[in-house]
């Protein structure tokens, strides 16, 4: 009653914000093979949006199957030919659905809505690891809307939509605590597992440079070891004090010749 109804032809409103959305998400994920400022890896976001994902659409499917509503988009009404599918004729056509009929003009998938699920976990997703303030306040603005188009499209009830707001953060905000924190790109570090080739290449590499590094400091001279230097230092210390001792001590034993070969 609050919202009014779009016509049937106005249907695709919500659809296009919600592609909008999806194609924008995707993009982004993907802009560190194109672009030099990379902040995160592709498959590590990935990874965590699909957690998210899957976590939200199990509950989804557990709530949907415990109870069925009546649904009120215009090809479940009474009348439409639309309204009941086909009973199927094999497995293959159970699993399937009747694809893509059955996905297209569905009636019983309803709480929660999973056009919602998508949207937020991507939001959420790009609030947290998204650089620009601008379109993070754009993308929950899109989100908001797309709610109430949906609403209003009659697509699903608008107890779908407010739960699936409230779950969703919730399963997000859960599944995102357990998971390991993704660290910043930025840093030059390598997040992703290496194989044994490679840290054997990056072992034999630190070796080689560690190995050039000692050999110029030998030939300029300098070690690589403080405690070397310090001892090298009292060293060459004791050894000028002899050096010094034993030239005083000959200086003066010459003098004391000379004086007696004087006095004779």
């Amino acid at each position: 009653m609050a919202l009014p109804e779009l016509v049937q032809d106005r249907g695709y409103l919500s659809e296009s914000i919600f592609a909008s959305i999806f194609f924008s998400f995707a993009l982004w994920t993907f802009h560190p093979f194109i672009y030099h400022s990379k902040r995160f890896y592709t498959v590590l976001i990935w990874r965590r949006v699909l957690a998210f994902l899957v976590a939200s659409q199990v509950l989804r499917i557990i709530t949907f199957y415990s109870t069925q509503l009546p649904g009120p988009n215009y090809h479940c009404r009474e009348g439409s030919k639309l309204a009941t599918l086909p009973p199927p004729n094999n497995v293959l056509e159970v699993l399937l659905i009747n694809f893509p009929r059955g996905v297209l003009f569905g009636c019983g998938d309803l709480i929660f809505s999973s056009h919602m699920i998508f949207t937020l976990v991507f939001v959420r997703t790009y609030h947290k690891y998204g650089s620009k303030r601008f379109i993070k306040l754009l993308a929950w603005f899109m989100a908001i809307i797309q709610s109430l188009l949906i609403i209003a499209s009659r697509k699903h009830y608008s107890v779908d939509v407010v739960v699936a707001w409230y779950t969703v953060n919730l399963v997000v905000f859960f599944v995102d605590s357990k998971l390991a924190e993704m660290p910043d790109r930025t840093n030059g570090l390598s997040l992703l597992p290496l194989c044994t080739r490679e840290k054997d290449g990056r072992l034999k590499e630190g070796k080689g440079i560690r190995l050039k590094e000692e050999f110029h400091m030998l030939l300029n001279g300098n070690h690589g070891d403080p405690t070397d230097r310090r001892q090298r230092a009292q060293m060459n210390g004791r050894h000028d004090e002899d050096i010094n001792h034993t030239t005083s001590h000959s200086t003066l034993s010459d003098a004391a010749v000379s004086a007696n070969g004087g006095g004779t």
